[in-house]
């Protein structure tokens, strides 16, 4: 048949091993490693926590966006990345910003991620913070660090991440481009838009949808009439990949397959992680939230808490014994519920430095006002 006789041909993505469990990628990582793992854990948890009981304090303003029992989707996704590598956070993903590139260097002021200090400071709208004070949440980045610009607009950094990765690859740089979304920004226009882009291109964009269960108040089943929003990526030809979100090893294991997938030049991945959203979709719609999601269906969907998740595997891997997985005891308990003695210290000091920086810093002088509002000479 002729190449150009109209009859098209389907395109099949490579299939990924989902059902292999004899080369994981989880099982090449050291011991030093899983431990690193559950303490980065540790710290998602605790700033999460940590700013709740601050906001409660009346010590911060405007409106918090936990990624409570969400941890697992932000470090497994960010661990095994190559500090060149981009990252496209959203609004719940704030630890994602001083996560990236920060296996075993947490400290490296020039390590690939904004330091404590910076996020803190954005949360207390200060100097010291990257968007100088004009948000006190997630509407920051850095192009010298490799953090695309959050924004508001769902699936508004698809697009974005796309062109970074279009952009390096012209420059014929071999880095890849991680995407966080929740499953509500599939049905937008510019999800698909940025998908076909990507996927005509064979870009090394990997869109992780962070699907826990609501978008803001409407449920899965009326947001997208399949089970699974991974099949998002059946009508591109690429691979959709589903993980369990709760277990960090396993969003670990599909992140690693997708980098190598896409960094070989074989085009992007979808991989949705299956979570559970703790809280409201802000801290303004937690009351709202105890209506329309009954308490039954919120006690179950955080049953399996990804600290305890990661503790039982570290245990089975023989890297951590029952006794030391009972010496901080932050999982199943609310911000409420918590204390520092729940983590370790390390976590506690570290939080504890950003905080001190942010509340310390001062807030930008008037003159400010203008500045990225036009075009300054120079």
């Amino acid at each position: 048949m002729s190449p150009n006789s109209g009859t098209a041909t389907a395109v099949k993505a490579e299939a990924p091993p989902e059902t292999d469990q004899s080369r994981r990628p989880q099982d090449a990582l050291t011991k030093e490693d899983c431990l690193e793992i559950l303490k980065q854990l540790y710290l998602a948890r605790y700033f999460d926590v940590r700013l709740i009981k601050e906001k409660k304090r009346g010590h911060l303003r405007g409106t918090l966006y936990s990624s409570h029992n969400q941890e697992a989707i932000l470090v497994g996704s960010l661990y095994g990345l190559q500090p060149n590598d981009w990252v496209s956070p959203i609004h719940r993903d704030m630890p994602a910003f001083f996560l990236k590139d920060a296996k075993f260097k947490w400290d490296d002021r020039e390590r690939m991620g904004l330091s404590i200090e910076e996020v803190c400071a954005q949360v207390w709208g200060k100097s010291g913070s990257p968007g100088r004070a004009r948000d006190n949440w997630s509407h920051i980045g850095s192009r010298a660090k490799h953090i695309i610009h959050s924004t508001s607009m769902l699936a508004g950094t698809i697009p974005t991440a796309t062109g970074v990765a279009y952009a390096d690859r012209l420059n014929r740089g071999d880095a890849v481009v991680v995407t966080l979304n929740g499953e509500g920004s599939t049905a937008q226009g510019i999800f698909h838009e940025a998908i076909n882009f990507a996927s005509i291109h064979k870009l090394p964009v990997i869109t992780v949808i962070e699907n826990n269960q609501w978008a803001y108040g409407t449920p899965n089943e009326l947001e997208y009439a399949l089970e699974d929003f991974a099949r998002r990526a059946d009508g591109y030809g690429i691979p959709g990949l589903i993980a369990d979100g709760q277990d960090v090893f396993d969003v670990y294991d599909k992140m690693m397959w997708a980098v190598d997938y896409s960094r070989a030049g074989k085009g992007p991945v979808i991989i949705e992680c299956k979570t559970f959203r703790a809280y409201g979709h802000g801290d303004h719609d937690d009351d709202r939230a105890a209506k329309y999601r009954p308490k039954p269906e919120v006690d179950e969907g955080r049953k399996r808490d990804p600290i305890a998740v990661c503790k039982q595997a570290l245990i089975e891997k023989g890297f951590l014994t029952p006794q030391e997985a009972n010496q901080w005891m932050a999982e199943g308990k609310n911000a409420a519920e918590v204390s520092n003695d729940d983590f370790p210290p390390e976590v506690v000091q570290y939080l504890d430095r950003g905080i001190e920086f942010a509340v310390a810093s001062p807030v930008p002088e008037p003159e400010e006002a203008a500045r990225w509002v036009f075009k300054e000479n120079g």
